[in-house]
Parts: structure tokens; C-alpha cells; sequence
């Protein structure tokens, strides 16, 4: 028996079922709090792998936009110069003796002190002493000031990156040639300024020498071919699956192979590319328009993806205003439609020529991994991109092309940032809300 009376039992049935939802409330919101830590952690992560990302390429990149000079007097010795060829004279040797002889080092009977001090020079001395003489014929005789780039392993124990500390058979500079080089900074014939080299030449062989401008000229040929290739028909892909086409089996058939091609990978695209435009179409090998087939193919799916989205995002009730004032399905389209569409397919089109820029594994297939000097000035021209210059620029024996592919991948990253801030600014230009 009890005496507890039947209100007193609901109220405590009331009591433990209210606290059971407190419980599950409680609960709840600790699951809701954990998610967003999880969400916060992961960001977190992110940030961190991206800051250290940068850091890094930063860190081994920044000394690339800085090189050092050496200015020296040379007599321009007629005994050793030709007039009539400039370019066959020995100008290197010339100034190592002379620089050793104004010191008052004696060389030995091999030229072994000559030797040494010539590799402290850059090959540019040879090409700017003869074109020195080739435009002023009359230096020939007398003692004239060349300024010339410091050989990359001059100009990297000036950076700091080769130690006097390393023992001398591990490092590429003997002591005297580091001597050699701190008499010169001593005396103020050493100079570092902005490596505008690095911006105006193409690709060499001497890292002091590199330039990337060869191969940023090669990716805008590139990605312009793509962009007249793959925009147009993109967009007009989008538009027929979109607005035209019949729902049936076919349509559901391409729609699902579109989808699927968005996800294929990169090398695939590449292997494509070889055989299509190179072994059957025999167009030029690691031409821009090759490149530019190729990552049209690749941005093609994307690109329809994105434009389809947009046209969706459009309110039907558009199209039906623009239909019941006697407008025919294409006038609705083209004239309603496609221009309210037109910021998210703007940004659909400059993010995928972007993702088609940091592209590499296609490149290289098609022979874009090859060495390409100077400036390509037509698209059926060899050339070279700025992701297989990275690729080829890491993988050299030289170190001083590691620092210089920390560069190439800073430019590279300075293009696709430039190219997302145009989508972002076209899209919240013309952002429209429903």
C-alpha cells in the first residue's frame, strides 16, 4: 500500500519525464557544441598547413628576387679580342687574369687560380662584353667597367645558403674563391639589386640566367585557346541540357558521363591530348595549342557543371513571365535568362581556366616538360608553361634553381589569386538576389 495519491504520481511522472528532456537536451547541445570545435579544429588544421605552405615557399623563394653583381675594370686586350667576331673572343679568361693580375696573384702553369676565378663570373660576361665591342668598336684598346651577374654559386654564398663552415670538398666554392669573393664585397664591387632578370628572360641552362617570362607568355597563349575553346562550348552545352533538351534516356546518359568526365583525373586528359592532337592530328608537340586542346577538354565538364548551376538559380518564374508576354523559348533564354545567369558562368569560367592553369600532368605528356629558351611568340611555337617550369626547375641538379622554383610557384600563385579575385569581384558585381 501507499499512500501517495494519483496527482502526486502524475507529478512525479511529469518531474522524471521533464528531466529526461533536460538530459536529452543537455545531450544535445553538447553534440551541437563538439560539432562546431570539430568544424573550428578542422579549419584550424587547415590554416595551419596553408600558413605553413606559404611560409615555406616564401622562405625559399624570397632571395630569388635578388641577385648580386660584380662590376670589374677589363682592358679590352686587341691582341686577344677578333673585330670582326666579338663573340669568338675568350672574355672570361681575359678578365680572370686581369682581375688576379690587378691583385697581384700569380697563376700557376695550368691556369688552375684563372680557372677558379672565371667560375665566380657568370657566362653573361662573354655576351656582354662582345656585344660591348659589337656596338662600340673603339673600347677595343681600353680599360672599360663591366657589370655582370655573379655565377649561382657565387651569388648563393652571398645569400647565405653555402656556409663557409661546410667542409670544402662537400660545397662548390674552394676557400679561395670564398676569399676571392669577400675581397670583392670588401671593396665594394659587389652589389645586390631586384632580379629583374628572373621577369624578363626565358629559360637557360645558367640559373642566374632563368627567367620565367617564357613560360608565364606560354601559359596566357595557353589558357587563351582554352578559354575560346572551352567558354563557348561550355556555356552552349549548359544551355541545351538545361533549357532545351528533352528529359529522356539520352539526356540522363550524357548529364551522368558529364558529371563523371569532372572527376576523371588530370593525366587522363593528357593521354587524351597525345594521341588525338599529337599522334593522329600531328599538331606541333608542346605547342599552346596543344596545351590549350588539352585543358579545354579538362575545363569542359567543369565548366558545363557551373553554368547549369547558374541557370538553375534563375527563378522559373522568369521564364514564365518572359513566355506569357509572347516571348519565343530562345528570346527567353538568351535574353533573360543567360544574362541573369551570367555572374555565377563568369565565375564558373575564370575558376575553371585557373584550375586549367595549375594544371601539370597533362603538360608533360605532350612534351611541355622539354627545355624551351627565350619568348614564345605564336601559339603553334615549342613552349614552355609555368607549371612544367616548375617541374623542370625542381627537378635540376643546380641548387640555385630550387630557390627559383619557390619563385615560379609564388608568381603562379600570385596569377591564380589575381584570377580568383576577378570571380569573386565579377560575381558580387553583378550578384543578384531573389
Amino acid at each position: 500500500m501507499t499512500d501517495a495519491t494519483p496527482d502526486q504520481i502524475v507529478g512525479a511522472a511529469d518531474a522524471d519525464r521533464l528531466a529526461r528532456l533536460r538530459a536529452g537536451l543537455k545531450r544535445r547541445h553538447a553534440r551541437e557544441a563538439r560539432f562546431k570545435w570539430y568544424g573550428r579544429l578542422a579549419i584550424g588544421a587547415a590554416m595551419v598547413f596553408l600558413a605553413i605552405l606559404l611560409i615555406r615557399i616564401v622562405e625559399q623563394g624570397h632571395t630569388a628576387f635578388y641577385a648580386h653583381t660584380v662590376t670589374i675594370p677589363v682592358y679590352m686586350d686587341p691582341a686577344r679580342i677578333d673585330r670582326a667576331y666579338p663573340q669568338g673572343s675568350n672574355f672570361e679568361q681575359l678578365a680572370a687574369e686581369q682581375e688576379l693580375t690587378r691583385w697581384g696573384i700569380a697563376d700557376d702553369a695550368a691556369g688552375t687560380r684563372a680557372a677558379q676565378m672565371k667560375r665566380l663570373f657568370s657566362s653573361e660576361l662573354k655576351f656582354t662584353a662582345a656585344a660591348l665591342v659589337a656596338k662600340r668598336p673603339d673600347v677595343i684598346g681600353q680599360t672599360v667597367p663591366l657589370a655582370v651577374p655573379l655565377s649561382d654559386d657565387a651569388d648563393l654564398f652571398l645569400k647565405g645558403e653555402i656556409s663557409k663552415a661546410t667542409p670544402e670538398d662537400q660545397r662548390r666554392l674552394t676557400d679561395q674563391q670564398i676569399a676571392w669573393l669577400e675581397r670583392m664585397k670588401a671593396e665594394g664591387v659587389i652589389g645586390a639589386h631586384f632580379n629583374t632578370v628572373l621577369f624578363t628572360q626565358g629559360d637557360s641552362t645558367q640559373p642566374e640566367m632563368a627567367g620565367v617570362l617564357g613560360a608565364v607568355v606560354g601559359s596566357a597563349l595557353m589558357l587563351l585557346v582554352t578559354a575560346l575553346i572551352a567558354i563557348p562550348l561550355g556555356v552552349g552545352a549548359a544551355i541545351w541540357l538545361e533549357e532545351f533538351a528533352p528529359k529522356n534516356r539520352l539526356t540522363d546518359i550524357i548529364e551522368v558521363n558529364i558529371n563523371n568526365l569532372a572527376a576523371v583525373p588530370s593525366i587522363v586528359y593528357g593521354l587524351l591530348g597525345l594521341a588525338l592532337f599529337i599522334n593522329w592530328m600531328h599538331l606541333p608537340r608542346a605547342s599552346p595549342i596543344v596545351g590549350g586542346l588539352v585543358l579545354a577538354l579538362m575545363a569542359l565538364p567543369t565548366l558545363v557543371i557551373a553554368t547549369r548551376s547558374s541557370l538553375k538559380a534563375v527563378p522559373p518564374s522568369i521564364r514564365e513571365a518572359a513566355l506569357a508576354m509572347g516571348a519565343s523559348r530562345t528570346q527567353t533564354v538568351f535574353s533573360h535568362v543567360l544574362p541573369l545567369a551570367m555572374p555565377g558562368v563568369m565565375t564558373g569560367a575564370i575558376i575553371s581556366m585557373a584550375h586549367a592553369l595549375g594544371e601539370t600532368a597533362p603538360l608533360l605528356l605532350i612534351g611541355m616538360v622539354s627545355f624551351v629558351p627565350g619568348v614564345p611568340h605564336a601559339i603553334d611555337q615549342p613552349v614552355g608553361a609555368l607549371p612544367s617550369l616548375i617541374y623542370i626547375w625542381e627537378n635540376a641538379s643546380e641548387r640555385a634553381f630550387h630557390e627559383r622554383t619557390a619563385a615560379a610557384i609564388i608568381v603562379l600563385l600570385v596569377f591564380m589569386i589575381v584570377m580568383n579575385a576577378a570571380a569573386i569581384i565579377l560575381r558580387r558585381r553583378f550578384e543578384r538576389r531573389w
